[in-house]
C-alpha cells in the first residue's frame, strides 16, 4: 500500500515539475497568468522548484524499487506528466494557476492597496 502512495506522489511530483518548468516560460507564463510581467527572479525560483520536483520524484522512485525499475519509472512518469501538462497548457491554462500560490498573495495584497 504505501509503494501505490509513493508511486502516485513520484507521480504527483513530475506533473507538478513540468508544470513549473514550463511556466518559467514567457508564452506559458502567459497562458495562465495573462499580462501580468514575468520577473527574473520567479523564472529561477520556478525553475528551481521544477528541478528540485522532479529529482525527488526520481528519489521516491528509487525508494519503491531497484534502480532499474525505479529508473523505467520514473522515465514512463516523466513521460505520462510531459503530457499532461502539455495538454493542461493547450485546453485549460488556468487550471495551472494553484501552483503558484505565492502569486495569488501578492495579487491579493495589491487589491487590497488599491
Amino acid at each position: 500500500m504505501l509503494d501505490v502512495l509513493l508511486r502516485a506522489l513520484a507521480l504527483l511530483c513530475c506533473t507538478a515539475g513540468f508544470a513549473w518548468l514550463a511556466l518559467s516560460m514567457e508564452r506559458h507564463w502567459e497562458q495562465v497568468r495573462g499580462a501580468q510581467p514575468l520577473p527574473r527572479r520567479t523564472v529561477i525560483g520556478l525553475r528551481v522548484l521544477g528541478g528540485a520536483a522532479l529529482l525527488g520524484s526520481l528519489l521516491l522512485c528509487l525508494r519503491v524499487d531497484h534502480a532499474s525499475m525505479a529508473s523505467l519509472v520514473w522515465v514512463m512518469s516523466l513521460a505520462a506528466s510531459a503530457l499532461v501538462v502539455a495538454f493542461t497548457l493547450t485546453w485549460r491554462p488556468r487550471w495551472m494557476t494553484p501552483l503558484l500560490p505565492w502569486m495569488q498573495k501578492r495579487d491579493a495584497s495589491a487589491a487590497r492597496k488599491a
